[in-house]
C-alpha cells in the first residue's frame, strides 16, 4: 500500500510529503506526471535523496513528450543512485495534451510498443538498433545501464493496451476508480499478452484507489476496496486524493498509516 502526491501540490511541499510517508512506514509514494505541472523525474530524485527506504513511483510519464534514450538513461540513472527504490512507468500520455504539445502519435499503439520494447532493452545493456516507425536509434548502448534488472511499467485502459502490456512491459498500472470486477478483467487481458509473447516472468499490477476524506466511515471503505482490489488481482494499492486539495496530502498520508493501515 502507499499514496499518491498529486502534480497539483505545490513544489514546495513535496518534502514534507516524502518525509512523512517514510517516517509512517508505508511501502510507496506515487508522483503523476501531468501536463503542465512540475517534472516527475526530478521530483522523483528528490524524494528518493531526502529519504532511504520508501519506493517512489511514477506513474506514468507520457511516452510522446520523452525520447526513449533520455527516459532511458533517466531510469538508469536513478537505479543506479537509488537501486531497487525507483518505479517507472510509461503511457500514451493524455491524448489532448499531446496533440496540444504537437507531440500526439497517429498511433499511439505501435509508438507504446516500440518504445517499451526499445527501453527495456536499452536498461539490460543491450546495443540498440531499431528502425520502427517512431523509434529510430543507431547502435545505442548505454554507458550506465543499471547494475540490475529494472521493471518498466505501462498505464493500460482499452482491452488492445492491457493485452501490449502484458506482452512488452514488466508492470500495468490502473487508473483510479477502477471496480475489481475490472481488475479481474485487466488481469486476464494482461495474462493473454503474457502468453502469447511466451512471458512466465513477474507481472506487478498497480491500481490506484480514490479517498474521498480522511474520517473512520471513509478508513473502512478505503480497507474493504483495498481487500477487494487484492483479492482481484492487485499487487499495490496506492491510495490518492478523489480531487485536487482533498485531503490535504499530509492528511492522506496519516489517514493510510493510522486509519487504513489498522484495518488490513
Amino acid at each position: 500500500m502507499g499514496v499518491v502526491c498529486r502534480p497539483d501540490v505545490p513544489p514546495e511541499r513535496l518534502r514534507e510529503v516524502v518525509l512523512a510517508t517514510e517516517d509512517a512506514g508505508l511501502d510507496e509514494l506515487w508522483l503523476w506526471e501531468d501536463c503542465f505541472w512540475g517534472g516527475a523525474v526530478p521530483a522523483c530524485a528528490a524524494a528518493l535523496a531526502w529519504t532511504s527506504r520508501v519506493r517512489v513511483g511514477i506513474g506514468v510519464l507520457p511516452v510522446p513528450l520523452r525520447h526513449v534514450v533520455t527516459n532511458a538513461m533517466d531510469i538508469a540513472m536513478l537505479n543506479r543512485l537509488f537501486p531497487g527504490r525507483p518505479m517507472i512507468g510509461v503511457g500514451h500520455g493524455v491524448q489532448s495534451w499531446m496533440h496540444q504539445v504537437g507531440a500526439a502519435a497517429e498511433s499511439p499503439m505501435t509508438l507504446l510498443r516500440e518504445y517499451l520494447a526499445a527501453t527495456r532493452a536499452l536498461l539490460r545493456g543491450e546495443k540498440v538498433t531499431v528502425d520502427g516507425r517512431y523509434v529510430h536509434l543507431d547502435e545505442v548502448t548505454l554507458e550506465w545501464p543499471p547494475s540490475g534488472p529494472v521493471p518498466v511499467l505501462s498505464a493500460a485502459t482499452g482491452d488492445r493496451t492491457l493485452r501490449l502490456s502484458g506482452e512488452a512491459a514488466d508492470g500495468t498500472v490502473l487508473v483510479a476508480g477502477t471496480h475489481p470486477d475490472e481488475v479481474r478483467r485487466a488481469r486476464g487481458l494482461i495474462d493473454e499478452g503474457r502468453a502469447a509473447a511466451g512471458r512466465e516472468d513477474e507481472h506487478r499490477l498497480v491500481v490506484y484507489l480514490p479517498v474521498p476524506g480522511v474520517t473512520d466511515a471513509d478508513a473502512t471503505e478505503a480497507a474493504a476496496s483495498l481487500h477487494a482490489l487484492a483479492a482481484a488481482g492487485a499487487d499495490t494499492v496506492i491510495l490518492q486524493s478523489a480531487h485536487a486539495g482533498t485531503p490535504d496530502p499530509m492528511d492522506l498520508v496519516r489517514f493510510a498509516a493510522n486509519q487504513v493501515r489498522p484495518l488490513l
